[in-house]
């Protein structure tokens, strides 16, 4: 047991100067605060992404689904949820809680997509011995993919009216909800091998695995919402002692800090030749964003004594237009439930790109560039757009059926997962 707890009581160690600064009350300089905090809430994202894949073991059911999920997310939104909140009483947090949010939804696909398709795609080379060009996907994604697409859909609304009304918020958190109901539901969901920390904790016995488990749920919940306020505002300090634009920190380093447990579990299956099941927990980490993130920003602004909706100035609106316009791209290009390396070269490529041409210009450039791409790809994969709108409505068992078109075939080109050998 001692060997299984050792990464857990590492994490706990780095986040605990974090918990004694806040415990008694002292005031640090923003960047020593950015360090101490921003160090206690990636540990407590560990603890809490072990935690959740080691709880599978032993619960199961629409619930248990539904409160892993709002769990597994909660390092990424505490954060975006204070500034919304704050921004009902102070207008100048209102960007952001914009910032946080585009920039975890740009790097979960522009480099957390990307990564994990190329360095599949390496490793299925080297084992085959010849190149190995896509990532094919089973057809079960299909659902999962259709609700991406529509909530992408859906999240035009936002550039287009300039505002994320809480109107928009609720159905967002409905389409959330439903589609929680239809994972939990589904009768064909992919077991996977567990790996690293969680995988020694699974191994547990029973009598001892259960109460770790509830306990690191309860320890790392309780330091990220500790660390969520301090670690808000330090970014913002920092940026001013610094000299550094306090959009750019809040939107890149707050996400890379909440997102690094995911990165680097979605890596490790990639690495062991599970392309599929890394890809697949990255889709649904991003429709996460999309429905449930995005529906809580407006309501959290709404119960900080702000107004029903949640208005937005150009250069946010040049944000969520530019994350818009990436994810309708990244779905087009899975419409085929295949990832060529082409389009990962592509949209590292296009992520990159955004950090030289900084600015007005340079996002809506950026955009049209995606939005150009994005309207080929839907050409060439036309049949398939419906069938993808359609499947978060369609029985498993009519996802199950799908077979190998044209597009959807595997070539000897493509890496296709092999049959899970494991239990989650």
């Amino acid at each position: 047991m001692t060997r299984a707890l050792r990464p857990v009581l590492l994490c706990l160690l780095v986040a605990l100067p974090a918990v004694v600064v806040r415990a008694g009350g002292l005031h640090l300089p923003a960047p020593v605060a950015l360090l101490v905090f921003g160090a206690a809430v990636v540990a407590a994202s560990f603890v809490l992404a072990w935690a959740a894949e080691t709880a599978e073991v032993d619960i199961s059911g629409g619930l248990a689904i539904a409160v892993l999920a709002v769990i597994a997310v909660l390092p990424e939104y505490a954060v975006d949820l204070y500034f919304a909140y704050t921004a009902g009483g102070n207008p100048d947090y209102v960007q952001f809680a914009a910032a946080n949010m585009t920039g975890s939804n740009r790097l979960l696909l522009g480099l957390g997509w990307t990564s994990v398709v190329l360095v599949s795609l390496v490793i299925a080379s080297r084992r085959a011995g010849r190149p190995v060009r896509a990532v094919v996907l089973d057809p079960r994604y299909r659902m999962e993919l259709g609700f991406l697409a529509i909530a992408s859909l859906m999240a035009f609304l936002i550039p287009l009216t300039g505002q994320i009304h809480v109107v928009l918020g609720v159905v967002l958190l409905a389409f959330f909800v439903f589609y929680l109901v239809r994972v939990s539901t589904a009768d064909d969901v992919e077991e996977h091998e567990l790996v690293g920390p969680a995988a020694r904790l699974a191994a547990l016995p029973s009598n001892r695995r259960r109460p770790v488990t509830v306990a690191m749920f309860v320890v790392a919940a309780g330091v990220i919402l500790l660390s969520a306020e301090p670690f808000a505002e330090a970014l913002i300090g920092s940026g001013t002692a610094l000299g550094i634009d306090q959009f750019l920190l809040v939107q890149w380093l707050a996400p890379l800090a909440s997102e690094a447990p995911e990165f680097i579990v979605a890596i490790l299956f990639a690495v062991r030749g599970k392309p599929g099941a890394a890809l697949g927990m990255l889709i649904s980490a991003k429709v996460n964003q999309w429905t449930l993130l995005i529906g809580s920003l407006p309501i959290a602004y709404l119960l900080g004594g702000g107004s029903t909706s949640l208005a937005l100035d150009p250069r946010q609106v040049e944000e969520f237009l530019l994350t818009a316009t990436q994810t309708v791209l990244g779905v087009a290009i899975l419409l085929a439930l295949r990832f060529p390396r082409w389009a990962a070269i592509t949209l590292l490529a296009l992520f990159a790109v955004q950090f030289a041409i900084p600015g007005t210009h340079g996002r809506l450039i950026v955009s049209a560039v995606y939005a150009a791409i994005a309207l080929v790809v839907l050409v060439v994969h036309r049949r398939t757009i419906l069938a993808t709108l359609a499947a978060p409505f369609r029985r498993s068992a009519a996802l199950r059926a799908e077979t190998g078109s044209p597009d959807t075939a595997a070539s000897s080109e493509a890496v296709r997962e092999p049959e899970p050998v494991g239990h989650r």
